[in-house]
Order: C-alpha cells, then structure tokens, then sequence
C-alpha cells in the first residue's frame, strides 16, 4: 500500500500537471481514463495501478518516481519548464541522429549516480571565487537527464540575489564516464558539454570534470573550467538546496578538501 503522504504528493503533483496542460477532462480523454476515477487520484482517495501509473507518467513525459515527488520540488521542476523542454529536444531530427551515436541504454547503476549534488567550479563573474550551485541527475524514461541551478549574490548587497541561472539537459554514460549537454532555460543564451569521473573516496561520492560553455552575447564570454560534484542524497533539488547556492571565497571551510584540492587555484580555467 503507498503512504498517505505519497498518495498526496502523487495528487498535488498530477493537480499541477493538469492545470498546465488544460483541462482535467482533456487529459483524461488523452491517456483514456474514466473521469470519474481521476478525479479519486487528484483528490488523493485512490493511488492509480501500476498499469495507470505508467501511463499517467509516459503522457506527460515523466518517470514514475517523479510523480511522487514532494510537491514543492516538483512545481520547481516543472514551472522551471525542464520537462517541455526536454520533449522537445527528443524530437529534433538532429538529437535522433546524435543519440543514435551513442548508448542510450547503459548498464550503470541508476543508483550510482541519481540524485543531488553540489556543483563547485571557479566563477566567471566573481573572479577568484568559487561558485556553489545545485545539480540533480534523473531518469526520464530511457534517458538521464540533469538540471542545474545557480544563484549569484548582489555585488553591493551580498544578501541579494542578483542573477539566477538555470540550466536542463542529458546525461550520457559512457566507458565510465558521465558526459552532460545543456541549455540554460532563464536567458535562453548559452550551451554548456561536460564530462565527468567519479570518485569514491572514504565513503564520500564526488564526481571530477571539466566544462564548457558558450553563449549567444557579447556579455557572457565562452568558458571552460573543471567542476567537481559532491554527492548530497537522492531525489530532487529542495529548498534547503537552494538556499546554500551562493559564491564562496576559496577559503571556506564548508567547501569539501576534495573539492579544493582539484579545482586549484583557478588559474588554469580559460576564458575568451
């Protein structure tokens, strides 16, 4: 039997996804189930089958697990458009023919690399500072896919946020490494690749690897720069996540050894 906490979450959650995909009535003519039967699962009485689960989860693009999401890492996920954009790429010729390049169904472990992790690089706008941001591994279907947030404090009022960037894309794992390709979703300006290793050490997970990125103005130069991740637990990112996001003098002792010690000094990242 699921939980009456899941079974709300699950009801909040397929509440939001109807009130942005039109009517009740609409999607329940779409996935073909009774009207009066949704109803019982948007009110939170009644948790659909397996059968319906997957059909709920495969019209609107999701994974089952992500249905049942707390409601408010889920409206972060989907308001942030992640899930639209996503369905969308999958349909352009030209990621068809890319991914028909590579595996897309891998043997590595979902458990080995889902979840949430903090993202430390050096910071293209704060020089010298480095730059924690939020960055969530899922699965989608037969695809991984990733997002990342980052947040910049004001320059005359630290306790501000002055710029908010989120990005959304895939992951690959190939040959044990984990490859990403990006947008970022708030400017619409710029395309960031990585790759990346992991690394166990005592008991701790970090992944190891360099970025790049390119952007469509004048005011963002192209960049690349190593990141490392640290692993901080399962799920999506939440609240308390985002509330960490901030640049960091490297002197921090909240930033993990393991970290500091690969991204140096910052005088190797690369800058046009």
């Amino acid at each position: 039997m699921v939980p009456i906490e899941d079974s709300a979450a699950l009801a909040a959650n397929l509440r939001t996804l109807c009130d942005r995909h039109g009517s009740v009535a609409a999607v329940c003519r779409k996935i073909n189930v009774n009207r009066q039967q949704f109803n019982k699962y948007l009110s939170g009485t009644h948790v659909p089958s397996a059968a319906n689960l997957r059909i709920i989860a495969n019209y609107f693009g999701l994974s089952v697990p992500i249905l049942f999401s707390e409601p408010d890492e889920f409206r972060n996920l989907v308001d942030g458009n992640f899930f639209h954009a996503m369905a969308t790429a999958r349909q352009l010729p030209e990621f068809s023919r890319f991914v028909s390049n590579i595996i897309v169904e891998n043997e590595t472990q979902d458990s080995e690399i889902l979840g949430v992790y903090d993202r430390y690089q050096y910071s293209s706008i704060y020089r010298g500072f480095i730059l924690r941001s939020a960055l969530c591994i899922y699965r989608n279907k037969e695809f991984l896919q990733h997002y990342y947030i980052e947040r910049f404090p004001s320059f005359d009022n630290p306790k501000k946020t002055e710029y908010i960037f989120k990005y959304y894309g895939f992951c690959f794992p190939v040959s044990d490494r984990l490859f990403t390709a990006d947008f970022e979703g708030i400017q619409s300006n710029e395309l960031t690749f990585g790759v990346y290793a992991q690394v166990k050490r005592n008991a701790k997970r970090f992944m190891f690897g360099i970025t790049s990125g390119i952007a469509a103005n004048v005011f963002r130069a192209p960049y690349s720069t190593k990141v490392a991740l640290h692993y901080r637990g399962p799920g999506l990112i939440k609240r308390e996540h985002l509330a960490e996001l901030t640049v960091m003098d490297r002197n921090d002792p909240a930033i993990p050894r393991e970290a500091l010690q690969y991204l140096g000094d910052g005088s190797d990242m690369i800058q046009m």
